[in-house]
């Protein structure tokens, strides 16, 4: 389980003159075992923030994290992050690029590659184990990422808007793939997204954050059957609960919507 307890995140001014931007303020959550948790907000409101001091790459000023009762204080074994960014390594291969984690923990070559092959068959990428990155496209990118984090075989996937920068068409491939890989997995999951359709279709339970500094606003259970698929976001309770959300987001923004 993860628990986050009071955190405050404030950033320095960038001239030092003043008092620096609250991204996040007196912020609690709690995350079940396996459980598949999306985050949205209004731009800026601190989802990446936090899950960063999750992933143990910023620190809160105040406040804590705690996997399974024990702090975070830096990054750690039982995590993996994915960025929208991708993040791969530009001059090494698909096949070292999903090994490089493994490699990093001491995990002996044989198991490593063995494991990355395999994943990279699950990710849809067989045949391009000796492309660079640059030879492939954003969404095979993104797959690469997603891959190297499974290598390691977290207990926590973090996922920061993983599919923001892709065409639609990709985005929807790729949320159905990663559906079907958690299904057979069920990593405890927290994914920041600014989808709205996104956030429901993925999530047990979405959380709404307020505009900075960032707080938790509301906590939605998403009571929709799974596996989910396209047929999912026919379904009137995906429509009321994206709906429900939207209402919400459009509320906390006024002077966007005058």
């Amino acid at each position: 389980m993860i628990v986050i307890e009071g955190l405050h995140k404030t950033f320095p001014g960038r001239d030092g003159s003043d008092s620096g931007v609250v991204a996040l303020q007196n912020l609690n959550l709690e995350i079940r075992d396996h459980e598949f948790v999306t985050v949205i907000g209004p731009s800026g409101c601190g989802k990446t923030t936090l899950l960063r001091i999750v992933a143990g790459l910023e620190t809160a000023d105040s406040g804590r994290v705690l996997i399974d009762g024990k702090p975070v204080l830096g990054p750690g074994p039982e995590r993996a992050m994915v960025f929208q960014s991708f993040a791969l390594l530009p001059w090494a291969t698909v096949l070292d690029n999903v090994t490089f984690g493994a490699e990093m923990r001491g995990i002996p070559k044989d198991r490593r590659e063995q494991r990355a092959r395999e994943l990279i068959k699950l990710v849809g990428l067989a045949g391009f184990e000796r492309r660079l990155p640059k030879q492939l496209s954003g969404g095979m990118q993104q797959r690469v990422g997603l891959a190297r984090a499974l290598a390691v075989d977290p207990d926590i996937l973090l996922m920061d808007e993983p599919f923001g920068s892709l065409d639609e068409q990709t985005r929807r491939l790729l949320q159905e793939q990663l559906i079907r890989i958690w299904e057979g997995n069920r990593k405890t999951v927290l994914f920041v997204t600014h989808s709205m359709e996104e956030a429901v279709l993925l999530g047990d339970r979405l959380i709404l954050m307020c505009p900075r500094p960032g707080r938790v606003e509301e906590i939605i259970d998403i009571p929709l059957a799974r596996p989910r698929g396209p047929e999912t976001e026919k379904s009137p309770t995906f429509v009321d609960i994206k709906e429900h959300v939207w209402a919400r987001l459009r509320a906390m923004q006024p002077e966007l919507a005058a």
